[in-house]
């Protein structure tokens, strides 16, 4: 599973032209569950890649530095489904999604993790996209600040 996280002090997802969800100050969240995800125990990954995402400290305190997570800050979550965040580009020059995870079971993990977040950060402060639409994705990445956060480097 990878989520890939961006500070942003703005975010937003349009499907059809419609606003499906927006934030100001918090993270948005590429989120691609592997095929490999789903031959264990998606659950588990899932809720501990959470708890990392919950705990980053990727905000400046008072001095600059970053100390401060998303609770501190009182920071919002936009979370995206993004299969192509598991593209294998060894081979030619189109890429293969075979390492993504299969629709179904990989929706109902999204599913799952925005129920998490939504758990640990309350419902008025999660938004999201639609697993499986056209979104049109638009931010502006504070720093900019971008982390990777991928259960088989982590876990």
């Amino acid at each position: 599973m990878k989520f890939v996280v961006q500070r942003v002090s703005s975010a937003d997802v349009k499907i059809e032209g419609e606003i499906a969800g927006k934030i100001d100050k918090g993270s948005l969240v590429l989120i691609g569950v592997s095929a490999a995800d789903l031959e264990g125990d998606a659950k588990a990954i899932s809720d501990k890649l959470v708890k990392k995402l919950v705990n980053l400290r990727i905000f400046d305190d008072e001095e600059g530095k970053t100390n401060l997570d998303l609770n501190a800050v009182d920071g919002k979550l936009l979370l995206i489904s993004q299969f192509t965040l598991y593209a294998d580009c060894k081979k030619g020059n189109r890429p293969s999604f075979i390492n993504a995870g299969a629709p179904g079971p990989a929706e109902e993990v999204y599913g799952y993790i925005i129920d998490k977040c939504k758990e640990e950060f309350g419902s008025d402060r999660v938004e999201c996209g639609v697993f499986g639409a056209d979104m049109k994705v638009s931010l502006v990445n504070d720093g900019p600040f971008t982390i990777i956060l991928d259960s088989a480097e982590i876990f």
